[in-house]
């Protein structure tokens, strides 16, 4: 069975949900939205640019979480789909993924923003599993801290050679679909890589190496 996997946030959404994530937070009222808002912003910024502290990050976004009990926090994140993942699914992702599905190959989320936030994202979206990064937990609350390798960057690498030893998956014949440059370390790792709304750093790439470059936006 072949892997197809697929980055999240800009891929198979129409926009990132850490960030969305952020600005939910700040418009309930439930962080400082002055201050928050202008981190989440400068954050997004860096991740973009490539220039990211994931660690630094996961501590700020993370630190919500530690905050509230599981309650709340599902309460929330339900009213966070509705708001702002249903307005940014993508008919032609879902499409993407049936594809894949019928060719019987098996779908993998492998996303940086952390699985609180992305787990009920995935299921929405029936993929097999979803590698993303993991919030530490401790006695059925959120610690802020995070739990093993970030899942940015290489962290996906590390993370996916992980998950294959794990299942016993390779990576023969495999796919990856992605709009970041900063997921080029596991585009150079498949046998099919695929720039999906790149940037520009990944789209120039893409174009010298001659991978695919689609849009699932238009």
């Amino acid at each position: 069975m072949r892997l197809a996997i697929f980055d999240l946030d800009n891929t198979l959404l129409g926009g990132d949900s850490d960030y969305l994530w952020g600005r939910f937070l700040v418009e309930q009222g439930i962080v400082d939205g002055e201050y928050y808002a202008r981190e989440n912003q400068r954050y997004y910024e860096e991740y973009k640019s490539g220039q990211l502290d994931i660690r630094e990050f996961l501590r700020f976004s993370l630190s919500p979480l530690a905050k509230h009990d599981m309650a709340t926090l599902q309460r929330w994140h339900q009213r966070f789909m509705k708001q702002k993942i249903a307005p940014i699914m993508l008919p032609k992702a879902a499409d993407l993924l049936q594809k894949h599905r019928k060719k019987g190959d098996f779908l993998l989320i492998i996303t940086a923003t952390n699985r609180f936030v992305t787990g009920p994202i995935a299921e929405t979206l029936g993929v097999d599993d979803m590698l993303a990064t993991e919030p530490q937990m401790t006695n059925g609350r959120y610690t802020g801290e995070v739990e093993g390798v970030p899942c940015f960057q290489q962290g996906k690498v590390t993370r996916l050679r992980q998950w294959l030893n794990q299942t016993g998956y390779n990576l023969a014949g495999s796919w990856f679909y992605s709009d970041s440059h900063n997921d080029l370390p596991l585009l150079e790792l498949v046998e099919n890589p695929v720039a999906v709304d790149a940037d520009e750093t990944l789209s120039e790439h893409a174009r010298l190496k001659g991978w695919p470059q689609i849009s699932l936006r238009e």
